[in-house]
């Protein structure tokens, strides 16, 4: 997401420093890297905590548990910090997953621009949409296994698995590690719709911004809303297969078999209807979503300024000397 950005801060920094020797490219070329993997981590972090308790709920409902009243229930029987119970859980699979998702786009982003000879400025639309994509896939391949015991800590009681170590064990001894990628084809399929028109609407809607405002840094609320319809797109168009992904992690201990993505569609599909079994949950999820990615996309953006503006500081820091 940081597209629009680095064209604009790679703009800035070569009319600030218009000699600079060749050697600190490959320096400036892992600092990004850096730079991206740590803002990409305190993106997610930030993004997920503030939804945490909307996302448990949201889990249980696609889940198929009874979900009337269930937060206020949560709320009187385990008291107000029940609510971000599995957030610590949902932190060790976020914080690996935002990173290397924000990293890996803006590495794909240089590469296309590369490809295309588009360096330092925004992509055309159609490798717009793969660079978001790929970052997507190449996320929630490195980080699948943790979104499954995430899964399952959601829609189980604490005596059935008390922390991650013990799911990971007990899924892999009880159901085999296989388990741990259960529900892998359609949560790639997802995530490749999800990150693919979230990046790229972003990205989009920033360049266009810059065009007709003239402005070449949107203001932090402007970056919020890019980012809430961001989410809001990439989240229709994903919404029925994170269902199906929901329901084949959570097959084993809700009794249901489900093994092939069109089975389960069938399955959902005959039991409850098309909206009422694949959104079942999205009216949660159209106010979780955006504000998640909003507040994702925004953070990414302004940890990553702030990380350039700090380096620039020490270069002529160091150059003044």
């Amino acid at each position: 997401s940081g597209m629009g950005v680095q064209h604009q801060q790679a703009s800035i920094a070569q009319e600030e420093m218009p000699h600079r020797p060749s050697q600190t490219k490959g320096l400036n070329q892992t600092q990004s890297v850096i730079n991206s993997l740590f803002s990409g981590a305190l993106s997610g972090a930030v993004a997920k905590t503030a939804v945490a308790p909307l996302d448990r709920t949201k889990i249980i409902f696609q889940g198929r548990f009874e979900a009337y009243k269930l937060i206020y229930r949560t709320y009187l029987k385990d008291g107000f910090f029940s609510l971000w119970r599995g957030n610590s859980a949902t932190m060790v699979r976020v914080i690996p997953y935002a990173s290397i998702q924000f990293c890996a786009h803006e590495q794909y982003k240089r590469l296309l621009g590369t490809h295309y000879g588009f360096q330092e400025k925004v992509l055309p639309p159609f490798p717009r949409l793969v660079a978001g994509a790929l970052a997507g896939t190449t996320a929630a391949m490195l980080t699948y296994p943790l979104d499954m015991v995430r899964a399952r800590m959601a829609v189980t009681p604490k005596e059935m698995y008390s922390n991650i170590v013990h799911v990971f064990m007990r899924i892999s001894r009880e159901e085999g590690l296989k388990t741990l990628y259960r529900g892998f084809a359609p949560s790639i399929l997802g995530v490749m719709s999800y990150a693919g028109l979230s990046f790229f609407t972003y990205e989009t809607l920033k360049k266009v911004h810059a065009e007709h405002s003239g402005r070449l840094q949107p203001y932090s609320y402007e970056r919020f809303v890019f980012g809430a319809c961001a989410g809001l797109i990439g989240q229709s168009s994903s919404y029925p297969l994170d269902v199906v992904r929901r329901r084949m992690q959570t097959a084993g201990v809700t009794g249901h078999t489900y093994s092939t993505i069109l089975g389960t569609i069938k399955e959902i599909v005959a039991e409850e209807g098309v909206i009422r079994g694949l959104y079942k949950g999205l009216s949660m999820n159209w106010v979780k979503g955006p504000i998640a990615v909003g507040i994702s996309f925004t953070t990414f953006d302004l940890t990553q300024i702030l990380l350039r503006k700090l380096h620039q500081m020490r270069h002529t820091d160091q150059e003044h000397r």
